[in-house]
């Protein structure tokens, strides 16, 4: 079968100690968007080789020669959507103000669950409840990504603290880590409830809770 993704847009990456491989032909990039798209449409378990290669247009050897098999190729994606959708979205939030940082981050999910019609939820919280569980790495991997949006909050919510617009009446600690629990709580509602008045009416008293009574 003839490779098919997207060609000669990335440069070319000779695979070490074969001098007469071929250079790739396809941007890695597009190859995760599509790998991204059906794991997270139908999950690790559901997703076979053959859909990866319809979606792709890659046949079996590309994959595995490029990621691995497919527990490799479902890691390489999750970091993929991780980097692509929460990373870039703790780095815009992080050039805001404290509270408005807290609340566009929240905001930004609200609305992108909203607009999703086959309500997927989020990739991440889909691994913790599907392959963490049985998969210790994954598992750690997981956790390690929570913990970096943890670290999110509690950035946003001393310095906050620090400049009177976020309550002091509670530990900066306790205040990220409730937020860590209302966003998985959203996260998983929107999957089965996707309603904005639900999700945002989960969300209000969170935000109401970090506000500094005389800000």
């Amino acid at each position: 079968m003839r490779d098919n993704a997207v060609r000669g847009k990335v440069p070319s990456d000779r695979r070490r100690g074969d001098a007469m491989a071929r250079p790739r032909e396809f941007s890695e990039a597009a190859v995760l968007d599509a790998v991204v798209h059906c794991f997270w449409s139908r999950g690790y378990e559901a997703t076979s080789m053959r859909e990866l290669m319809e979606r792709t247009g890659l046949t079996g050897a590309s994959l595995y020669n490029a990621f691995g098999d497919k527990r490799a190729l479902y890691q390489r994606a999750l970091d993929h959507y991780v980097e692509a959708s929460i990373g870039d979205r703790i780095q815009r939030c992080e050039e805001m103000a404290p509270l408005d940082g807290i609340a566009a981050f929240f905001d930004e999910i609200i609305a992108r669950s909203m607009a999703d019609p086959d309500h997927k939820g989020c990739m991440l919280v889909n691994a913790a409840l599907d392959v963490a569980p049985h998969d210790p790495e994954f598992q750690e991997i997981v956790a390690g990504v929570l913990a970096r949006i943890e670290a999110f909050f509690l950035g946003r919510v001393r310095q906050g603290q620090a400049d009177g617009s976020i309550t002091s009446a509670l530990a900066a600690e306790d205040l990220a880590r409730h937020l860590l629990g209302v966003l998985m709580g959203i996260r998983v509602l929107a999957r089965v409830r996707p309603e904005r008045a639900l999700l945002e009416g989960v969300l209000a008293p969170a935000l109401t809770q970090l506000r500094a009574a005389d800000a």
